[in-house]
Order: C-alpha cells, then sequence, then structure tokens
C-alpha cells in the first residue's frame, strides 16, 4: 500500500524570513497522515533568509535528524552544546531530559522515541556527495553501522543522489514500512510519477523501486516497530 502527500498537500507557512514546508501536519485529521508516519513524527524543509532563525521548541524522548542541503546552520541548545553544520552535514540531536534545541536554516526529520528518559545527545557528520552517488547511503542506524549516526530506534536513515535513468531498489523486511521523501528532481515508484517535495509512505510492500527521470535527490525512511532492537544496545549516545 502506497500513501502519497504531493508537495502542493503540504502545509506552507510564510514568513517574513522564513519559509517552512511541513509534510505532516495536526490539521490533516481525520487523515492518515495527521500524525506522521509510523515513527516518523516530522518532515520539515525551511528555506530561511541569512541571519533567520526558528523559534525553539521544548523536546524529550525524540530523535531529530538535521540536514542542511546549501548553505550553514548554526545550532544551539540548553545543554550548552552549540556548533555550525555545513552544506552535505547531517546531525543527529538526541532530545531527553531537560533538553530545549533552537535551530537555524532546518531541514528536519523527527523522529519518536522508542525509549523513554534518554539522556541527552549530538553526534555529526558529512556525507559527500560522492558517497551518496548512485545508491542508498545509510545516514542513521540503530548500530552505527558504516559509520552512520546511532539512533535509539528501529530505524534507518538513507539518502541518495540518482542521476538520470538510475534505478535503486530498497528490501523491505517483513513488518517494516517506508518514507519516501522527494528533496528534488523527478522519479518513478512503481507506476507512480514524484516531483520535488513529494513523499509516499509504503507499508506492506516488499520493496521500494525507483528510477530516476532527472538528477534527484532523496531522503527515505526505513522503520521497524516501536520495540527497540536487542542489537541496540549500546555505543555513543
Amino acid at each position: 500500500m502506497i500513501t502519497l502527500r504531493r508537495s502542493k498537500e503540504r502545509h506552507h507557512d510564510r514568513r517574513r524570513e522564513r519559509d517552512v514546508w511541513l509534510t505532516f501536519h495536526p490539521d490533516d485529521r481525520p487523515g492518515p497522515l495527521a500524525e506522521g508516519f509510523g515513527s516518523l513524527q516530522i518532515l520539515d524543509e525551511d528555506r530561511l533568509s541569512p541571519g533567520a532563525g526558528l523559534p525553539g521548541r521544548p523536546q524529550r524522548d525524540a530523535e531529530i535528524v538535521t540536514y542542511v542541503r546549501l548553505g550553514a546552520l548554526a545550532y544551539g541548545d540548553s545543554t550548552g552544546c552549540s556548533g555550525v553544520i555545513q552544506a552535505g552535514e547531517f546531525e543527529r540531536t538526541t532530545a531527553g531530559r531537560g533538553s530545549h534545541h533552537t535551530e537555524t536554516n532546518v531541514f528536519q526529520i523527527w523522529l519518536r522515541s522508542a525509549v523513554t528518559g534518554l539522556e541527552s545527545g549530538h553526534e555529526q557528520k558529512r556525507f559527500s556527495a560522492a558517497e551518496r552517488r548512485g545508491r542508498l547511503c545509510v545516514i542513521a542506524s540503530p548500530d552505527a553501522r558504516r559509520g552512520s549516526l546511532r539512533l535509539h530506534q528501529d530505524t534507518l536513515l538513507y539518502s541518495a543522489m540518482l542521476a538520470p535513468g538510475k534505478h535503486v531498489v530498497h528490501e523491505l523486511k517483513e513488518g517494516r514500512s517506508a518514507w519516501l521523501h522527494l528533496v528534488e528532481g523527478e522519479l518513478t515508484l512503481g507506476d507512480l510519477v514524484l516531483s520535488r517535495g513529494d513523499g509516499a509512505g509504503l507499508t506492506a510492500e516488499r520493496t521500494v523501486s525507483l528510477t530516476a527521470r532527472a538528477e534527484t535527490e532523496i531522503l527515505l525512511v526505513d522503520m521497524g516497530t516501536d520495540r527497540l532492537p536487542s542489537w541496540n544496545t549500546g555505543g555513543a549516545s
């Protein structure tokens, strides 16, 4: 089953120095995407003028992956962690006890945590275009596989940059679902044509089969159950 969210269906919040597109929004009730998709709670795309910022939002027991595609992003939180994320870099923030995170220039993926009482944590890493070119590059995972950012739940985040005609297949194991977001370009998903800003949720599907029709960039979130995998028992916070 495929659930579509076309780009034009996203909620658009335009202010003087900020444009944000929200893939999921509570106003969509009673629709199936009012509160996200599986463990994926928020997928926002922000375009901010230089120096513009976003209001801080209190967070608890959530994990946020921030991707800077163009430009640079300055961040800071109540734990004293601050810095700059450059284009091509990804940041994983675990919003645990007592954290309050504020950022500028944001492309954010929020994941509902599978466990409660997490300690606040932060990781940041660059994944080059060469690493993501022509294949699904794992950006975040429960076991930090292949040098990816570590998540505290049964979710894997992939990024790919595909040339026209490039075909990619991702297997979905039994009981897993996926959300595909088109960052740029155009591709086919089965018989569907997706364009920039479109998203699609897949449930009870065996594979995610994609073919790029133009220079294309995607994010793919592969989600399991809410239960924390037994093999994610240690590592960096």
